[in-house]
């Protein structure tokens, strides 16, 4: 069976967002906010909320201010080094924002006071995510690469060949984690996020409905957004060859602020290209990924991610921002 057609909206603007457990967070150029969908208590009977059947009880929004650094600092804009800071500034709000839609699914005590992660346990969590995947997506390829350089003829073919190994393995992990039941209203709220930034794009109103015609897949996507990071490498390391192992780690782990620039400014360059052909070509497979990340979400979802842009909204206009502004916009949609 295939999926029906929806619209893509074809102006870009300065917002973007994440999706959360159980919600989402959106990020305009002054503020970013998340909304959660809370329990009901009759979810929480068993100590904790089921991560297939999801919360349904009354949203909770937290607003945020948000002083990006490149607004203050003129070299923070420079091209590339731009998209360092951004990626900096999104990997903070974006964990932030994870804290805070953790903490609003855990129960309340007797009191009514709800019982919170600790700052320790998320730290040591963060760490060790940022660990993983340095080392699945950048040295894992490298180094199972690196057993075999004896066979490779030069250092070009070694490079063309540890990124597709680092291709399959950022496929594989997707498709892996796509698959996971548990995950399924994460990729719902992530299609919630989509559809609602391509509805403000479009200038429609935000409700529910409206939403609900647009594609869950959006240019800017973070989906997209890694499959460039992959394809950038390429270019990035092919001059330095072959090298030996421990220059080899330390290379692909510096290399990460570089690769992470560029592919910063292609995805912007493609979005704010969105409706021009030869960008949808360029486009195309970052958006068939989307496809496993994204799924269709409910009125319901809609209604969440709609409260969290809406949060933002009442505090600024993103259309109105200034090129400094819009410099370090946020790259995920």
């Amino acid at each position: 069976m295939t999926e029906p057609e929806f619209r893509q909206a074809e102006r870009d603007l300065p917002v973007g967002g994440q999706a959360v457990l159980e919600g989402v967070m959106m990020r305009g150029v002054s503020t970013w906010a998340v909304a959660v969908r809370k329990p009901t208590p009759e979810e929480l009977q068993d100590g904790e909320l089921d991560p297939k059947e999801g919360a349904h009880g009354e949203i909770e929004v937290v607003t945020e201010p948000l002083t990006s650094y490149a607004k203050a600092h003129r070299w923070a804009r420079v091209p590339v080094l731009r998209g360092v800071v951004a990626l900096v500034e999104s990997l903070k709000i974006g964990f932030k924002a994870l804290n805070i839609s953790a903490n609003a699914q855990m129960p309340e005590d007797e009191e009514g006071e709800r019982e919170e992660i600790g700052g320790g346990t998320w730290a040591g969590t963060v760490i060790v995510a940022l660990a993983f995947a340095v080392g699945l997506f950048f040295l894992l390829p490298a180094g199972l690469t690196n057993l075999f350089q004896d066979s490779i003829p030069n250092g070009v073919v070694f490079v063309v060949i540890e990124k597709l190994v680092r291709i399959s393995v950022f496929l594989i992990y997707v498709v892996l984690i796509s698959r996971l039941p548990d995950l399924r209203r994460v990729f719902e709220y992530h299609g919630a996020e989509h559809k609602t930034i391509s509805c403000y794009e479009a200038g429609l109103d935000l409700t529910p409905e409206n939403a609900q015609r647009f594609s869950r897949l959006h240019p800017r996507c973070g989906t997209s957004f890694l499959l460039i990071v992959m394809i950038v490498a390429i270019f990035v390391f092919a001059p330095l060859g072959k090298l030996d192992w421990q220059w080899l780690f330390l290379s692909r782990v510096v290399g990460i602020p570089i690769v992470a620039g560029i592919a910063f400014e292609a995805i912007k360059w493609l979005g704010r290209n969105r409706t021009k052909r030869w960008a949808q070509i360029l486009m195309w497979p970052g958006l068939q990924l989307q496809r496993l990340t994204t799924r269709e979400p409910d009125p319901a979802q809609l209604a969440v991610a709609i409260a969290a842009l809406e949060a933002v909204l009442e505090l600024e206009d993103p259309a109105e921002a200034t090129e400094a502004e819009r410099a370090v916009m946020e790259v995920g949609a």
